[in-house]
């Protein structure tokens, strides 16, 4: 990670612009390289043809923004993390997984599990390498009031007992997954490395995004280092405060920007980001399922991977592929019990 006198040595940024930036999260070359001059200029109150030499200044200094070869970018992807859902199937859906340096979105009506969703990648983005995990922590934007530690407490100890005694191994925790006293102190340890703010409205959100960023940056290179991202909802406060057709160009003006943020943690810290989305009901569409996720073209374009959920006999959920850039649409099949997400 950049210091402040790493910083100085850009043109046009002194001791003051550094601090500046710095309490930003602009704290490495690679991060002022990604931004826009626009941002820029707001948060180090310098000019915008001042703040576009400092950004092509960056750029030089930490390689970002040329071309490439393709089997650079290939040994670039294999450093892309695999984070399991717990669940086979969907696993193979997913190509392995969730991917880390991407925004996968899990949209589906009320009930359909999507809160279950974030609350088991939570769980197992801690769990060792060798059982899917990322060896890493978790940071839960809770924009709906969804998130639940007793959840946490039941899908660790869901978990099989080769993955408890395994993540009891790794946390050297002494004991055995038949321990009491093991197994209550293995869920505080999974608490302990979720980190959770609760969004009052879209700015707050948004700010939240940018702090996930910096809690990243916290525990960049660190035992623990932050993993994964989760949003749940992505547009509750959205739909909610921007009403109307008026509206709806500041709306996803503002989603935008946020999706942005999201994307820099993602790329930045290589880690997974999880947004959960609401649905509405479609009148145009005569056959087929109605239901579409809100958002519009720019969450559409902005999500890597889009999941639809949906739900069937009793515990049973659908999980639908509807779109990823690699891998064709599929569906799988999947319970959500009291001990979190099964396999079928």
């Amino acid at each position: 990670m950049a210091t402040t006198a790493d910083l100085e040595n850009l043109p046009g940024v002194g001791p003051a612009t550094a601090e500046k930036l710095r309490d930003n999260g602009f704290e490495s070359f690679q991060s002022i390289a990604v931004a826009s001059p626009g941002e820029l200029s707001n948060t180090a109150d310098i000019g915008e043809s001042t703040a576009a030499d400092v950004i092509n200044a960056a750029r030089d200094a930490a390689d970002v923004g040329g071309f490439e070869s393709g089997t650079k970018v290939l040994r670039r992807r294999e450093e892309i993390g695999k984070l399991t859902w717990g669940v086979p199937a969907v696993d193979e859906l997913l190509g392995g997984g969730v991917e880390t340096q991407s925004i996968t979105e899990v949209y589906g009506e009320f009930g359909a599990g999507k809160s279950q969703v974030t609350h088991q990648l939570a769980v197992t983005v801690q769990l060792p390498n060798e059982h899917g995990g990322l060896e890493g922590r978790a940071v839960f934007v809770d924009s709906e009031d969804t998130f639940r530690p007793e959840r946490i407490d039941d899908m660790v100890r869901g978990l099989d007992d080769e993955t408890i005694q395994a993540a009891m191994d790794h946390r050297e925790i002494e004991g055995t997954p038949d321990d009491e006293e093991a197994l209550t102190e293995l869920v505080e340890a999974f608490l302990d490395k979720i980190h959770v703010a609760k969004a009052f409205n879209s700015n707050h959100q948004i700010l939240l995004a940018e702090n996930a960023n910096d809690l990243a940056s916290e525990h960049e290179g660190t035992e623990w280092p932050v993993r994964m991202v989760c949003v749940d909802s992505l547009t509750a406060h959205f739909r909610a405060e921007y009403v109307g057709r008026g509206e709806l160009a500041p709306r996803q003006q503002k989603l935008n920007k946020h999706l942005h943020d999201l994307a820099r943690v993602a790329n930045l810290h290589n880690a997974a980001v999880l947004v959960t989305n609401q649905v509405q009901s479609n009148p145009d569409s005569f056959f087929g399922d109605p239901t579409k996720p809100i958002g519009g073209n720019i969450l559409g374009h902005k999500s890597t991977f889009r999941l639809y959920l949906r739900k069937s006999k009793g515990t049973k959920r659908i999980v639908r592929l509807v779109d990823a850039p690699n891998l064709p649409d599929g569906e799988a099949v999947m319970r959500v019990e009291n001990g979190g997400l099964m396999a079928e």
